[in-house]
């Protein structure tokens, strides 16, 4: 009898023994699980070279077609500029743009109609009429495209040029539903933006965009050449 007690009070103390054990290397795996899972349950805590990144790629890539972006002068959209050209005088300015607007008239997206309007080197002004295609998406399949067209114009003097990009008109889906419209009637921020101002309208929205990339090309290449 009283080894039978003492078997079963060993018994006892080794279920204990064993429980503890258990228990023990338990918390040690629950213990190093939670040093595992420290990293993704503190995702916030970044390094101050992440958050400039991050804050870096957050900006909206269409910041710069948004509002203000297309001017409207007079209730008509004139994009302008003043390009500083110190080294030239009102002469060379002429010859360099001359030269660039009438080879700007045979480039392979240009129509027929593409031609110099306005050519006097005594004024030192110049003119031209583009009509041209303007592509949004050239896939395999898919091509979205219209025809622009606008008139540039150019005041020549010593050591500048002033450029404008006006009357502005577009020719959309002209193979099966043609639609003509006004770039004040499509492109302005009343037209081409969302009512929140800080989107692009779903249609009209990539019009104003490719216009302004295309105003920005032009005026580009002009300062290029003239400083160049």
């Amino acid at each position: 009898m009283l080894h039978s007690l003492f078997n079963r009070l060993f018994y006892n103390f080794a279920k204990i023994y064993n429980a503890d054990k258990i228990i023990h290397h338990t918390m040690k795996a629950l213990l190093a699980l939670s040093f595992a899972l420290l990293p993704m349950m503190h995702t916030e805590a970044q390094n101050t070279w992440e958050e400039v990144e991050q804050t870096q790629s957050a900006v909206n890539p269409d910041a710069k077609y948004l509002a203000g972006a297309v001017p409207v002068v007079d209730g008509k959209v004139v994009f302008s500029t003043v390009i500083a050209a110190p080294k030239h005088t009102a002469s060379e300015i002429y010859d360099i743009l001359h030269k660039e607007m009438l080879r700007m008239t045979k480039e392979k997206n240009q129509f027929d109609q593409s031609q110099m309007i306005r050519e006097s080197k005594e004024s030192g002004e110049l003119g031209a009429y583009y009509q041209e295609w303007l592509v949004f998406k050239n896939k395999p399949l898919v091509l979205d495209r219209t025809r622009l067209m606008f008139n540039l114009m150019v005041k020549c003097a010593d050591g500048k040029a002033e450029v404008t990009m006006t009357r502005i008109y577009y020719l959309y889906d002209e193979e099966r539903h043609p639609m003509t419209y006004k770039a004040e009637e499509w492109i302005t921020d009343e037209y081409g933006l969302k009512k929140s101002k800080e989107k692009l309208s779903r249609v009209s929205g990539k019009f104003r965009k490719k216009t302004i990339d295309r105003k920005d090309y032009i005026f580009s290449r002009f300062e290029k050449l003239l400083n160049s």
